[in-house]
């Protein structure tokens, strides 16, 4: 299938390693040229690398999403490399664990900020770029705990489902300007990082799979399937009582 990204200017933020990479390596084999933004200068470089031997366009980065003023700088850098940019997946790094009870104030503001506002204010900055070439596609990559929160998880389950409302109260706003917005919600996948954890405990995703299940949807076979949450887990939450 043709996914109609060739040539077509993509932003994927905290895109150097995991589900992030996943999507990068997936948007830049169907042609689309790449900036990517990650906190780490070397697993940038290294990202870059291994993309560009592939055959991809890709540039890179040096950000921190938690910073208000980035993902507006970010969108800018695109739009000064390649005088357009049509495709946003937004995506950063999850808050750490705790119980409900157990959070303060400022643990709740900071996980809001990097998991809902940090991708509210990338939209926000995108948003006009897309409107003036009548076309754009945005992707969130969340978590399944928007639909099955976790207990161990409050924060991720706080912030997260704030950007799950908000995607769903912004799609069509953004659609009657030819722009897609939709969520991707990874259940356990077979990262660097979940193997560091000790796995998922059980079978986990390939991320090559799920960085092409984002690609389609910031495809143009797409274009009818915005506000969507689509959820990416092996089942784990079909199985829940």
């Amino acid at each position: 299938m043709d996914l109609g990204l060739d040539g077509r200017v993509a932003l994927v933020t905290a895109g150097s390693r995991g589900l992030g990479l996943a999507s990068a390596r997936a948007l830049a084999g169907e042609g689309a040229r790449l900036l990517i933004a990650s906190r780490t200068p070397e697993s940038l470089a290294e990202a870059q690398e291994s993309i560009r031997a592939a055959g991809g366009e890709c540039e890179v980065s040096v950000a921190d999403m938690d910073d208000p003023a980035v993902p507006a700088r970010l969108v800018q850098e695109a739009v000064d490399r390649w005088g357009r940019l049509d495709v946003v997946v937004a995506n950063n790094g999850g808050p750490p664990a705790g119980t409900a009870l157990s959070l303060d104030d400022a643990a709740i503001e900071a996980a809001v900020n990097a998991n809902l506002l940090s991708s509210v204010r990338l939209v926000r900055a995108a948003a006009p770029h897309m409107a003036a070439g009548g076309w754009g596609r945005i992707c969130c990559i969340t978590s399944y705990s928007v639909v099955l929160p976790m207990p161990s998880l409050s924060l991720s389950n706080v912030a997260r489902t704030g950007l799950y409302a908000w995607v769903r109260t912004a799609c069509r706003e953004l659609s009657s300007q030819g722009i897609t917005i939709n969520l991707a919600c990874p259940g356990a996948h077979a990262t660097e990082r979940m193997r560091q954890l000790g796995g998922g405990g059980g079978p986990m995703g390939d991320p090559a799979d799920f960085g092409r299940a984002v690609a389609f949807l910031c495809s143009q076979p797409a274009a009818y399937i915005t506000g969507t949450t689509l959820v990416v887990d092996g089942g784990a939450v079909a199985a829940q009582p």
